[in-house]
């Protein structure tokens, strides 16, 4: 069964589609399969998902909202953070 990971940021199409991207890239690297989508921190609590992976800003505005778990980023642009967080959730739906 495919997971499927919600990437959210403010717009749904700028820092979201990096994570996105970085994420598909550790999932294929350890040979995962997932589906990972870019959502918009204003919309992301009403799309169909496993998890939501956001930045702890905009996690604090959904937190009380949201029905999935949410994977929550410091900073999208570090990839060791992005690389060690997704494999945690990674090993939770193993």
């Amino acid at each position: 069964m495919k997971h499927k990971i919600q990437t959210v940021c403010g717009f749904g199409c700028g820092s979201s589609l990096m994570l996105k991207m970085n994420v598909e890239a550790i999932a294929k690297k350890h040979g995962i399969e997932i589906d990972a989508f870019c959502g918009d921190v204003g919309t992301c609590c009403s799309n169909e998902c496993d998890v939501i992976f956001i930045s702890k800003e905009l996690a604090e505005r959904i937190a009380e909202r949201t029905k999935v778990p949410l994977v929550v980023f410091n900073n999208f642009m570090d990839k060791k953070e992005v690389e060690e967080k997704s494999l945690a959730y990674f090993e939770t739906i193993k």
